[in-house]
């Protein structure tokens, strides 16, 4: 495998930079929201899970009281 130049290995580096294409302030902010949203759903979503098969599991072993 050839070995490339440090300084020609930083000149690619920024020429393959130059072609990313960023989010606008929109866009983040609009995904950001997003996350959020479905990581609260997914928290309730869990949280109402694990409370019905905990009901389940206390009846069936006889400890809900």
């Amino acid at each position: 495998m050839a070995r490339t130049a440090p300084l020609e290995f930083m000149r690619q580096v920024r020429q393959e930079a130059s072609k990313v294409t960023w989010p606008t302030r929109k866009e983040t902010i609009m995904s950001t929201v997003m996350v959020f949203i479905m990581v609260t759903f997914m928290a309730l979503f869990f949280f109402f899970a694990d409370q019905v098969l905990a009901l389940g599991v206390r009846g069936i072993l006889g400890l809900g009281g």
